[in-house]
């Protein structure tokens, strides 16, 4: 009674949150800040108690007999059983890059509104469903890519569109992730510093864990956390001191030190420096987004964007599209994400200890992110529209005041943090600027302005090198997965030759799209690519449910999935005439038709892999052919190892 008691009060603050937010009560006041925490908070706690529940006993069935590749497949590198937590840090870390931050403050130039309502139900009904599908998915069929499921699952056209689908907008995604960090840390020595010393830092905890005190994981946290809080402290004295030099980097510097970053990493064993820092940097970023959180309630502040700007239409300085499709996939990972089934089916399903963790792991760590989003369009719309646009574009004042923004309040905020934050487009400025304004209102903290500015800068180059360095692991996968068909040695689990011309092929085909690109050509090409990429996964796990006879349960991906194809077929459209017109214009005609060949030829795969499941899901639903094998008690039989069906419980064997 007292649990019924108790979720009954967090649906009603949920649903007088929501009602504060979109204007039903007192709808001619501005919105506090508070209703948008109460009510994502609210509603997320209740999507992954009751739906993610329902999700996970109904369709899937999971169960903690159910033995796990980790185990049954253990090589020391990739396959290796992981501890829940240390796997959720792990899992959150590699999703939770860029997207979650620099989308939802580049989507606020269309107002509060549109970004809260696509967060909200978005990351509830689509992310969340659509990275815990596809992480059963790989863990029943012995870690498989997604790649490789759609090829099993849906046939082999779709199976290899999907392939080369993945493939190019792995890449794409990398790079769009990749240019936000090198926008955040050129020429931050302190920010750099800090992010440098985290892998050494890493690789400590590794040994420290694995080697040294193996299972320890209290004492290793205690001992990361400090050291980490240590460099971001010593980060302070580094501006100005004889090491300057080493962390004071260009552009173009930043860019090779990560491509460097990404190849190392990839090839490691996970155990050494993926699983630690991953784990290391999660708790870092939740714990601050709970600051965050903390420091809003507190302080309460409103929200200066107004519910709708003009630029809805069109026509944006920071945006150039309009709110539909564009909003969507601006906001990218903060709602749903592609890029999340890769790790689903990628490092995550390899080191599932047991299916009893894939609802936390798969479901829970997406609405986290959800949150996330949450508090970085609050630290966007807490700012002045008009300090909010000298921030995120190049115009003048003069120019901005036209638009119907004045400036405010951006030389004292640049004072404040003691760096000049006018003109610096990108998102993550804007969101340093924010998340400072807030953490440096609570008592006592006003004087550590600078402090926070560059933890912020710290925090949201966390998220995003996490992200790179799982997602090249994973492309690499694809890539030696690919090139076995055409040597066999390149597939080989093991093969380090292989490993490292694989890694080096992705970083060479991300590091040239940073070199070459800017915020207003990647970002828009990186939400498309993202967002094709979840349409294909929802439709992968849509025929993996309809092939188990679940047809009414399919409607958890189906009805996303439709919703994800034709936003994102609209975008693509929209910005290959985009690219093919004005980005001519602003670009070398080569680079122009580079970006316009690889969206144009994203766009044509996942229409090949739509077509193609479409006539999958025909022959399963009409003609009752290729429906899943059952046991004479009515289990659905699995492929093991060996290509033989067996019962869930005997998969791995």
């Amino acid at each position: 009674m007292i649990k019924k008691f108790f979720w009954i009060i967090i649906c009603l603050i949920g649903a007088a949150a929501f009602g504060a937010v979109v204007g039903v009560w007192n709808p001619s006041e501005k919105v506090n800040a508070l209703w948008i925490v109460a009510a994502a908070a609210c509603i997320y706690l209740v999507t992954y108690r009751f739906y993610g529940a329902f999700i996970a006993a109904k369709i899937f069935a999971l169960s903690g007999d159910h033995k796990t590749p980790a185990f049954t497949m253990r090589d020391g590198i990739d396959y290796h059983p992981t501890n829940r937590y240390v796997l959720f840090g792990h899992h959150f870390a590699a999703i939770a890059g860029a997207g979650p931050l620099i989308g939802p403050m580049l989507a606020a130039q269309f107002g509060y509104l549109p970004g809260f309502l696509w967060i909200l139900i978005g990351a509830a009904l689509c992310g969340s469903v659509h990275d815990m599908v596809i992480l059963v998915a790989s863990v029943r069929r012995n870690g498989h890519s997604l790649a490789q499921i759609a090829r099993d699952e849906v046939g082999p056209i779709g199976g290899i569109a999907a392939s080369f689908a993945i493939l190019f907008i792995i890449i794409v995604a990398l790079a769009g992730l990749g240019l936000a960090v090198v926008n955040a840390l050129t020429h931050s020595a302190w920010g750099t510093f800090t992010i440098a010393m985290s892998i050494p830092i890493a690789l400590f905890m590794g040994f420290y864990l694995y080697k040294m005190r193996r299972g320890k994981v209290g004492e290793v946290t205690v001992i990361g956390v400090t050291l980490l809080i240590a460099a971001v402290i010593g980060g302070h004295f580094i501006p100005g001191s004889p090491l300057e030099p080493a962390f004071n980097l260009n552009r173009n510097t930043l860019i090779i030190c990560m491509a460097l970053y990404g190849l190392i990493a990839s090839v490691l064993p996970v155990w050494m420096l993926l699983c630690p820092r991953d784990y290391l940097s999660t708790y870092m970023k939740i714990g601050t987004i709970l600051l965050l959180a903390a420091g809003v309630i507190f302080i309460a502040p409103n929200l200066q964007m107004p519910a709708l700007t003009k630029f809805i239409d069109g026509g944006g300085p920071v945006i150039p599209g309009k709110l539909f499709p564009f909003m969507f996939i601006t906001i990218a990972c903060g709602a749903i994400s592609g890029f999340h089934a890769l790790i689903s089916s990628g490092t995550t399903p390899k080191m599932i200890s047991s299916e009893k963790d894939i609802r936390m792991i798969g479901f829970g760590a997406m609405l986290v992110e959800g949150f996330v989003s949450m508090m970085a369009l609050v630290a966007a719309c807490i700012l002045l529209p008009g300090d909010y646009f000298a921030i995120n574009t190049t115009l003048s004042f003069d120019q901005l005041a036209a638009m119907g923004f004045p400036v405010d309040r951006i030389k004292e905020l640049s004072a404040m943090v003691q760096v000049n934050v006018v003109g610096r487009p990108g998102g993550a400025v804007s969101l340093a600027v924010g998340m400072a304004s807030i953490l440096g209102s609570l008592p006592g903290m006003k004087g550590l302005m600078p402090y926070w500015y560059n933890f912020a800068l710290m925090f949201e180059a966390l998220f995003i090198l996490t992200t790179v360095d799982t997602g090249t692991r994973v492309a690499r996968f694809l890539v030696q997965e690919m090139g076995g068909f055409v040597y066999k040695p390149l597939a080989r689990r093991g093969w380090y030759p292989g490993i490292f011309i694989s890694s080096l092929f992705v970083v060479g085909c991300w590091g040239f799209l940073i070199y070459s690109g800017t915020v207003k050509t990647i970002w828009p090409m990186f939400g498309v690519a993202n967002q094709l990429l979840a349409a294909i996964a929802l439709g992968v796990g849509t025929t993996i449910i309809i092939k188990e006879s679940k047809l009414l349960y399919s409607m958890v991906t189906f009805i996303p999935m439709l919703f994800m194809f034709t936003t994102t077929l609209t975008a693509a459209v929209q910005l290959i005439i985009s690219y093919w017109t004005k980005g001519r214009a602003e670009m070398a005609l080569g680079l122009a038709t580079l970006h316009t060949i690889l969206v144009s030829v994203m766009a044509i795969l996942a229409v090949v892999a739509l077509v193609n499941m479409i006539q999958r899901w025909y022959l399963l639903v009409v003609k009752k052919e290729g429906l899943a094998p059952r046991s004479p008690d009515g289990k659905v039989l699995y492929p093991n190892v060996a290509g033989e069906t067996c019962d869930a419980n005997e998969l791995h064997l």
